[in-house]
């Protein structure tokens, strides 16, 4: 697979909004340049290849493409798993900002969707092949759309925070206030104000921590991060919700909406939260600026 010709050469097309999936599936072979992504080689095996197919098949715009075509359906990765209890949906959506969504399973066999993919009939059979889905978590608005197709396909509860129902009012259980509160067995809220009013942080058996926009992993800093250029309700809340969060949570996996995902011994993540919360306190507000994030 050594040599490609210009017909069957993997390229990012003008469509692309630099929103980092890509990159993260396929990073020997997807790098940001002059502001967006661009595919700085081609596969050399079949490992190589698939993660390109993985990558095009998480982009919200379709922005990957294989010579004059998309990907090969037959190559669709998602759900793609990342551990034991949790996977990837891919197929992120362009009502949400290209944000990832993840699949929570639960030891009774159920499993919780954390934000949503793009909607279609096909792929939530593909997702509810996994098991039953019983509760769609949303972690804030920027994240609502097809929140309530997928809880009506799956049977299943839309959660969102009170702070953000305007864009999910229809949602069947509401979080409120700031304190954490468990939704079911070793599931747990954590609402932290800041990316939004309503933002929330679902914490699953100390060991997964699904964050949405609130913060992530940034491969530039070499740590955990705010987008602090894109925080649309208050940085200075932020703060004051990482400072009340991090000596309550412990986690080993950390799976941000957008932004990059990262495994470290929760001992680890603890102390990089104490750290977060302290950086963030010295922050002050800044108009948004989507070019100024740091993937």
């Amino acid at each position: 697979m050594n040599e490609h010709s210009a017909d069957a050469s993997w390229r990012v097309d003008h469509r692309c909004t630099n929103c980092d999936a890509a990159r993260q599936l396929a990073p020997d072979l997807i790098a940001e340049v002059a502001g967006r992504s661009s595919v700085i080689r081609q596969p050399r095996n079949d490992a190589e290849e698939k993660a390109l197919h993985a990558a095009a098949f998480a982009c919200h715009t379709r922005s990957i493409r294989h010579g004059a075509r998309g990907p090969q359906p037959a190559l669709d990765p998602f759900p793609l798993r990342l551990s034991e209890h949790v996977h990837l949906c891919g197929h992120n959506s362009p009502r949400t900002a290209g944000a990832s969504s993840y699949l929570l399973r639960r030891p009774a066999g159920n499993l919780m969707m954390v934000d949503t993919p793009r909607w279609s009939s096909a792929l939530a059979s593909r997702y509810a092949a996994l098991g039953p889905i019983t509760d769609v978590l949303l972690t804030h608005r920027d994240h609502a759309a097809h929140g309530r197709e997928y809880a009506d396909r799956f049977g299943a509860r839309l959660w969102i925070h009170e702070g953000d129902l305007a864009a999910a009012p229809n949602a069947d259980s509401i979080l409120r206030g700031t304190e954490p509160i468990e939704i079911a067995d070793g599931v747990t809220a954590h609402p932290l104000p800041g990316h939004t009013q309503g933002s929330v942080l679902y914490l699953a058996d100390d060991t997964y921590c699904f964050s949405g926009d609130s913060f992530y992993w940034s491969r530039s800093v070499g740590d955990i991060a705010v987008a602090e250029s894109v925080t649309w309700y208050s940085i200075t809340e932020l703060a004051a919700s990482l400072a009340r969060a991090a000596p309550r949570v412990r986690f080993e996996w950390l799976l941000p909406g957008h932004g990059d995902r990262k495994r470290l011994p929760a001992d680890e993540f603890a102390r990089r939260m104490k750290d977060l919360a302290a950086r963030t306190g010295e922050l002050s507000p800044r108009p948004i600026d989507f070019t100024a994030l740091r993937w």
